[in-house]
């Protein structure tokens, strides 16, 4: 998961971007980087870690220029090279830079077109590069000297042809313009807004809607699946739609976990959707537990407290908040491995054993993934005194792997692969565990009438990846790359990331 931006203004560019990014640091703290545009010249500054690290002031006075692009990144396959940091740039034609958020399911067919037939060279690994090289090669083609607003939605039209998955990027060539543009499922978010000035408006593309809200500007609309937004340097915006037959299939787990709840993303609210979850929650304990016996309900910081908030209030139990979180400890599911994930939940919680002793605990969490953090939190609460320990997830059971952006583990590190509820329950050490029901989690989301949404993706529930593209060989591939011994023996968990990551 990535989060990307891109502003064309009437002032320099490089604080506005600087102040998106740590917005967005949610989305990725693995690497940051922004390019800007200077008349004809590009400036750009990338490197591992998070957005208030890489960027110095040195660095910002050099990023000159009243456009530009930003990316923060966390690995999509646990590489985490300063290589693979985002933006990245080719020369020809043109010169384009492209920050990309998802992944490319056929990525290695398109790694072999771009060598064979279209005579491109790739130099890192990244699915990202790859897509910023299949775009340069359908604006190359249409061959003019001087291109515009057309050229541009060609070129994306046939990105829709060959990529297939799930990306939302943003893109900027020297002197013309910045453009974003969404897969033809609209996997990934993308919204886009302006901001009134003096001297003129302003436009901006960004991953979330309180990007723009964070530094004034304000929310124009989603990019629809398919289509392509682009803003020219002058200041004037045009939008087509540049695919056959777009449908709007975002993904679930942007709701559940990974969007700010104050992010706005196809018409529906992050903070409503999770407050509903928690509401649906609250209804299937009273159908399916009537005598709970539950005496408080506690969230784990910070993306269930609304869901859990809502499930208390439907209960009719007292809410409370009875871990303490250190903020200077990056997301846990993000972390690049199992060792370094283990020793980060005590650094990141700290229960309040007064919130705990003798009661009967109702745990809440989004969601419930490798587990790993789920049983040492249930530990920490039975040894803060607590009598029985309930858990929740405001999700279903994360049974399957996410192809379209998201590195969740390896089929076999899930746990709830393979296994009942009642096996998974044993298996954290909880007295008893409640799931959302799928078809609950789809309405809380949707609430019809709100949004357009066609469909979700919620393969990771379900195994239905709605592409129609993901085979068992994909799978079996994606497994094995995925699965932390393959990731120790690649080196991706070198020594560094760990350091990054404790220190971050």
């Amino acid at each position: 998961m990535c989060g990307i931006v891109g502003i064309v203004g009437h002032h320099p560019v490089n604080q506005a971007l600087y102040d998106a990014l740590l917005v967005l640091q949610h989305r990725g703290q693995d690497a940051a980087g922004i390019v800007t545009c200077q008349g004809e010249k590009l400036h750009l500054r990338k490197d591992n870690g998070l957005t208030r690290d890489v960027f110095r002031m040195r660095h910002m006075l050099q990023l000159r220029g009243n456009m530009g692009v930003g990316h923060v990144r966390y690995p999509t396959a646990g590489a985490s090279s300063s290589a693979e940091a985002q933006p990245f740039y080719v020369n020809s034609p043109y010169g384009i830079v492209l920050a990309h958020n998802g992944n490319l399911t056929n990525a290695e067919d398109l790694k072999r077109d771009l060598f064979v037939d279209d005579l491109r060279h790739l130099n890192t690994e990244s699915d990202s590069e790859i897509l910023l090289n299949v775009f340069a090669h359908e604006l190359q083609i249409q061959g003019k000297l001087r291109i515009d607003e057309g050229d541009i939605f060609r070129a994306v039209a046939g990105v829709h042809q060959r990529c297939r998955g799930g990306y939302a990027a943003v893109a900027m060539i020297p002197g013309f313009g910045v453009f974003g543009f969404r897969d033809p499922h609209g996997i990934r978010p993308l919204v886009y807004g302006r901001r009134d000035t003096e001297t003129g408006t302003e436009y901006m593309i960004a991953s979330e809607s309180v990007a723009l809200d964070t530094i004034g500007f304000t929310l124009i609309d989603d990019v629809a699946p398919g289509e392509a937004v682009f803003i020219s340097v002058d200041g004037r915006i045009h939008t087509h739609q540049c695919a056959a037959q777009p449908i709007l299939s975002p993904c679930i787990f942007e709701f559940v976990y990974f969007a700010r709840p104050d992010s706005i993303i196809d018409n529906i609210s992050v903070h409503k959707a999770r407050s509903r979850m928690g509401k649906k929650l609250a209804v299937k304990i009273k159908r399916e537990w009537s005598n709970h016996g539950i005496d408080v309900v506690i969230p784990i910081p910070d993306t269930s407290r609304t869901a859990a908030l809502q499930l208390a209030n439907q209960l009719g139990v007292p809410y409370s908040e009875g871990f303490i979180k250190n903020r200077y400890i990056g997301r846990t599911f993000i972390m690049p491995g199992q060792t370094v994930r283990k020793k980060s939940v005590r650094q990141k919680l700290n229960a309040i054993d007064l919130e705990f002793r003798r009661k009967n605990v109702l745990l809440v969490d989004d969601s419930i993934v490798r587990g790993t953090t789920s049983r040492q939190i249930i530990q920490m609460a039975r040894e803060a005194g607590a009598h029985k320990v309930f858990f929740a997830s405001a999700a279903p059971p994360v049974r399957f792997p996410n192809v379209y952006g998201i590195d969740m583990p390896a089929a076999s590190e899930l746990v709830a692969h393979g296994r009942t509820e009642a096996e998974i329950a044993q298996e954290l050490g909880a007295d008893r565990l409640i799931f959302q029901n799928l078809d609950d989690l789809i309405d809380a989301v949707q609430k019809k009438g709100k949004s357009h949404v066609d469909r979700f993706d919620t393969s990771v529930f379900d195994g239905v990846y709605i592409t129609g593209d993901v085979t068992p060989a994909y799978l079996d591939a994606l497994e094995a790359n995925r699965n932390d011994v393959a990731k120790r023996a690649s080196g991706s968990f070198s020594e560094n990331v760990i350091d990054l990551y404790n220190s971050a």
